[in-house]
């Protein structure tokens, strides 16, 4: 449970549901922390969760901005000397419906979180860290990136473009820096409610494991792709899903 002792990870949207989880079990893991998201007291709260301000600090702002990214990197340096791991969790999908329908303005909003956003973060990373001394990148994506999604296609579109980016920049970064994804089927958080609510038990029984995932189901298989345990592991994107992909559930 010391595996990333004496390691640092920035992760991005973890002020609860799954990136929380992430960071959580990163900490247990001996690592500290950097956590973002756009509201400061859902951080503190979240910091205090992780143990306080020996294993964790926040710094707000929104995902896609810029300086932003560059506050939270080098912050992130300053407080712990450096930062060998970071996970992409921030996502967004602010419409529900028809992919031809959705106003281009809120498509191209998606596209720049959920893809553009973790491209600069690495590139952050690199440059303040990783390119000198290394580290892992861990995306997350969705199974809506692997396969038709109807209702959030744009949402798909764009993790389908994260798990391409995935691929791309763990071909041009090894050896130095690994870059591996996760594309989860539906977990229990408050950002993806809107698939489950109220009828909980027969979206599960979708599912050949019977049940939604929780975010500890998928911080464990993040903890494991930044490992040293998947050291020979890039440009990859893990499912975690329950099985629903391979009977064609939800």
């Amino acid at each position: 449970m010391n595996s990333f002792k004496d390691r640092v990870a920035i992760v991005t949207g973890a002020s609860r549901g799954i990136g929380l989880g992430i960071a959580k079990e990163l900490v247990e893991r001996g690592a500290k922390v950097c956590i973002t998201a756009r509201k400061p007291e859902p951080l503190a709260e979240a910091v205090a969760e992780l143990g306080g301000g020996d294993f964790a600090i926040a710094v707000p702002g929104k995902a896609d901005d810029v300086e932003h990214q560059g506050e939270a990197v080098a912050k992130t340096v300053e407080r712990f000397g450096r930062v060998d791991m970071l996970v992409n969790n921030t996502g967004i999908n602010p419409v529900l419906g028809a992919t031809l329908d959705i106003d281009p303005a809120a498509a191209a909003k998606i596209l720049g979180v959920n893809v553009l956003a973790p491209l600069s973060w690495i590139k952050h990373a690199r440059d303040a860290w990783m390119g000198e001394h290394g580290g892992s990148v861990v995306n997350i994506a969705s199974i809506a990136g692997i396969r038709a999604s109807p209702g959030i296609g744009m949402y798909g579109v764009s993790k389908a473009a994260l798990i391409r980016l995935t691929q791309e920049l763990g071909a041009e970064l090894g050896p130095k820096i690994r870059v591996n994804a996760v594309a989860p089927a539906v977990v229990k958080t408050k950002f993806a409610t809107a698939l489950y609510e109220g009828r909980e038990e027969e979206v599960a029984s979708a599912y050949p494991m019977k049940r939604l995932g929780v975010p500890a189901d998928i911080a464990g298989a993040v903890a494991f792709l930044l490992s040293a345990d998947a050291g020979w592991i890039t440009g990859q994107t893990i499912v975690l899903d329950g099985g629903v992909t391979l009977v064609g559930g939800l």
